[in-house]
């Protein structure tokens, strides 16, 4: 089980490192396609590669915190307060 395990991590730190490498030749241009590997929240191994352009993942990014701050702010306590 932890030789799977560090088979997995390694991957992963590799995936992570070969990502990096695809986004350094042109940061600037907006209508690059960058692709980033996304596990399923109900899988530990199932990924699935999801490719957009810089602005897309720009707009997603902004849009993501944007919802995590609304519901931080809407957020009430437990007592129901």
């Amino acid at each position: 089980m932890r030789l799977l395990f560090g088979i997995l991590a390694a991957v992963a730190v590799t995936t992570a490192a070969s990502a990096a490498d695809e986004k350094k030749p042109t940061q600037k241009d907006p209508n690059r396609i960058i692709c980033e590997r996304q596990g399923d929240v109900s899988s530990r191994v199932a990924t699935k590669r999801v490719c957009m352009t810089a602005a897309e993942w720009e707009i997603r990014k902004r849009e993501d915190r944007e919802a995590l701050e609304k519901a931080q702010i809407n957020r009430t306590s437990p007592t129901g307060n």
